[in-house]
């Protein structure tokens, strides 16, 4: 079979197609030419049904493509919430990184994805891991962010999960130091209260 019509059939979320396609030996995890797997590309369009077919038969949640996304790190920095359950349900490997050296928590932290947070840190993902920026997932909120309500409960999550509030960037520069340069009050305040420095 054409592994494209299995990536064309997980981008229209076509349920039945998938089914059809991997009863008649369609490989699973067969890559595009961008290197993704059928998975991937139902992540990418965030749809649901499709990913639940292929993780529910064997996809691997894990399997990155040319950029190294996989399901569970797009899943995670794009905030696709339901995905991102599944993968985790099915064996995403949490301390898996992306092309910038980042967990999942780390984009979703900068993209103000709350409840994605929320998920990732309920899951055990590393609150304090370091990307190839120098940055963490609390600095990038700050950083990154827009120093809103979705930003502000993004940092009070990680200060109560036991983010490390005074952990600099590479500048050495404190999250409570970039929040104060931004005008971010709120912020600000919540890393004050915790005893940022």
């Amino acid at each position: 079979m054409n592994t494209m019509t299995l990536h064309a059939a997980a981008a229209s979320n076509d349920v039945a197609a998938i089914r059809n396609l991997l009863a008649t030996g369609a490989a699973i995890d067969a890559r595009d030419e961008r290197g993704r797997t059928a998975l991937l590309v139902a992540t990418h369009a965030n749809t649901v049904g499709a990913a639940r077919a292929l993780i529910e038969a064997g996809a691997d949640v894990n399997a990155k493509d040319d950029i190294h996304d996989s399901a569970y790190l797009y899943a995670g920095a794009s905030g696709h919430l339901e995905i991102l359950k599944m993968t985790l349900e099915h064996g995403a490997d949490l301390k898996s990184t992306n092309r910038y050296g980042g967990t999942a928590l780390i984009p979703a932290a900068e993209r103000g994805h709350v409840d994605t947070v929320r998920t990732l840190i309920d899951a055990g993902v590393d609150v304090d891991h370091v990307n190839n920026l120098g940055w963490t997932a609390l600095l990038e909120a700050v950083i990154l962010g827009d120093g809103g309500v979705s930003h502000a409960r993004i940092v009070q999550l990680l200060v109560k999960a036991g983010a490390r509030v005074s952990l600099a960037d590479r500048d050495g520069v404190t999250p409570l130091g970039h929040a104060r340069s931004r005008g971010f009050r709120t912020i600000e305040n919540e890393l004050v209260a915790a005893g940022a420095q």
